[in-house]
């Protein structure tokens, strides 16, 4: 029997008890863009000893390629559809851990390019390549194989309606626009990427849009999600939130 620790240190006090269990689940993080997807995720899979896999890492990874090779023009988003679809071939992606930053990073065909997948001009162009559903087809293969052996969380757009239909615990976020882009903002701020607050309301507006709206896996709550608002939750309440649900599938 394997021991999963649920274990958050908030200065030294631990949170929550250890649990015995010898059951895995696949954890499905969907949500739009900004709303803590991808912060929850990464604590959760600490939690459980889980893999955490970003999703959204794999389409920029895919989105800087297409940037690096001309296939996407970034002024007007144009995408040369047949130029993408000749060479997604040639799109490799992968995640290491690495001890010193203790994070997974994105590796673009064994490039490490986990900073620059987080850039503004990946941001800026994300969804016009991440709306084709070739490209979508082959990070869903990505990520299936992945999930194979279970013990993983995934957030993305559509981890729960497409990539794990059948996951045990699905969570829909959401937030408001003005609190995702002022999250957003903050996060560039710390990093001294210039860039102001209306530009980034405007893009996560956009994206809202176009995720939504595509035809292909277009963004949605699956029918058995649970919707997790986080618009005025801090991150330790949103932990406890969740644990709740995670104790209860996997009991």
């Amino acid at each position: 029997m394997s021991i999963v620790v649920f274990g958050f240190t908030f200065g030294d006090q631990i949170k929550y008890p250890m649990i015995q269990t010898d059951k895995k689940i696949v954890i499905a993080i969907d949500g739009y863009s900004s709303s803590g997807n991808s912060t929850l995720a990464k604590e959760i899979a600490k939690m459980l000893n889980y893999k955490y896999i970003d999703s959204g890492a794999m389409y920029r990874a895919a989105t800087l390629f297409a940037l690096r090779n001309k296939i996407i023009n970034p002024k007007n988003h144009f995408v040369d559809e047949e130029k993408l679809r000749n060479q997604i071939h040639n799109i490799e992606i992968n995640f290491k851990y690495n001890p010193e930053k203790n994070r997974q990073e994105a590796y673009l065909n064994n490039e490490n390019v986990e900073d620059e997948i987080r850039e503004m001009n990946v941001s800026e162009n994300v969804s016009f390549i991440s709306k084709y559903g070739f490209v979508r087809e082959k990070m869903v293969r990505f990520q299936q194989e992945m999930g194979k052996k279970k013990g993983i969380v995934m957030d993305g757009r559509d981890i729960g309606t497409v990539v794990f239909p059948d996951a045990e615990l699905k969570i829909f976020m959401n937030a408001k626009a003005e609190v995702r882009a002022e999250r957003r903002y903050l996060e560039l701020k710390e990093k001294n990427v210039q860039v102001s607050f209306e530009e980034i309301l405007e893009n996560v507006k956009k994206r809202d849009h176009i995720d939504e709206t595509r035809e292909e896996s277009p963004l949605k709550m699956a029918s058995d999600s649970i919707e997790l608002d986080n618009s005025n939750m801090n991150k330790q309440e949103q932990l406890d939130w969740i644990i709740g649900l995670v104790k209860e599938r996997i009991k």
